[in-house]
């Protein structure tokens, strides 16, 4: 038969280890969040500047149209 205190060590180490299994799954779920915030930041600012790059191009395109 198991006695009282070997019982309530038994749980307190299971809730350990629930506690700690869990913990590490919402830090996975977090680091692939700001993972996937970063990826999506980085490629806003990309269109961004392929945006400004195609509008000075076709600023350019526009003056020499004009100078012909």
């Amino acid at each position: 038969m198991v006695g009282r205190v070997e019982r309530n060590k038994d749980i307190a180490q299971e809730m350990v280890q629930n506690t700690a299994s869990r913990v590490g799954n919402i830090t996975s779920i977090i680091t692939t969040a700001v993972g996937d915030v970063a990826r999506e930041v980085g490629e806003l600012v990309t269109d961004g500047f392929e945006l400004r790059d195609a509008a000075k191009k076709a600023e350019k395109a526009e003056k020499k149209a004009e100078e012909s």
